[in-house]
């Protein structure tokens, strides 16, 4: 399945680029599958979504919980929680 995958803020800064096109197996059909996938891949990944850490998720543009199912197609964007002042 291919998904356009975003990153934003801090998670761009670490894994050293905002977007990549993925072509995931077929069992990452949720987010918390996905982020399981890319923390797979070691390194900046693994440290950005160890599923200790708190990084939010929208796709294609709607904020979505790890449960959120994903489709072929769809785009999926990560940034880090922030603060109002």
């Amino acid at each position: 399945m291919k998904l356009k995958v975003l990153y934003f803020a801090s998670v761009k800064e670490r894994l050293g680029k905002g977007a990549e096109e993925l072509d995931v197996p077929a069992d990452v059909a949720t987010v918390a599958g996905l982020r399981a996938h890319l923390s797979g891949r070691g390194g900046a990944y693994a440290e950005v979504f160890d599923e200790k850490k708190l990084v939010k998720a929208a796709v294609n543009q709607d904020m979505v919980s790890s449960t959120a199912p994903l489709r072929a197609g769809d785009e999926v964007a990560f940034f880090p929680p922030v603060t109002g002042g």
